[in-house]
């Protein structure tokens, strides 16, 4: 595996959790919560080139059964544009079901009172998704997820599998 920071995002309706690795990819540690809105993905860019960041996770919301509703097309959506915006860094989503199920646990678990989990969930959730997925490269010796990519002639979004099937949205 290649060395260098990564990043995870976790895509939500009101705020957008980020958390970011070391550069060996080891531990995952929260860095921010942004509110949605004009400036979070400008923020993101900024992120990635400070950080030097080599490979950005996004988390990819299933139902329990797998299957993808309308959260996953958000979030797919989001990491289009994300892809676009962070280009020549890899976006690779990546399957977060409960990931915010596991922040609200460890945060309660923590000492955090539930009422205060709002500003941070994202950030835990973040660092859940990116947490597992430095632990599946560790694993398999492969970036996890689905790399997001944009065709710049067609300006359509492919998904490239790890199986080196595409599809096109």
């Amino acid at each position: 595996m290649e060395r260098g920071p990564r990043l995870a995002v976790d895509v939500g309706t009101v705020r957008v959790g980020l958390a970011a690795s070391d550069p060996d990819g080891l531990l995952a540690t929260p860095v921010a919560t942004l509110p949605r809105g004009d400036t979070d993905v400008a923020s993101i860019v900024t992120e990635v080139r400070e950080r030097g960041v080599g490979t950005v996770y996004v988390g990819l919301p299933r139902h329990l059964s797998g299957a993808e509703g309308a959260s996953a097309a958000a979030a797919r959506a989001y990491a289009g544009a994300l892809a676009q915006a962070v280009s020549p860094v890899p976006v690779r989503l990546v399957d977060e079901r409960m990931s915010t199920v596991s922040a609200h646990r460890a945060l309660t678990e923590s000492g955090r009172p539930g009422r205060r989990h709002r500003g941070v969930v994202d950030q835990a959730a973040a660092v859940v998704i990116l947490q597992d997925a430095l632990d599946a490269e560790r694993a398999t010796g492969r970036r996890p997820g689905e790399r997001v990519g944009v065709d710049p002639q067609a300006g359509v979004q492919t998904l490239r599998q790890d199986d080196g099937t595409t599809s096109t949205e």
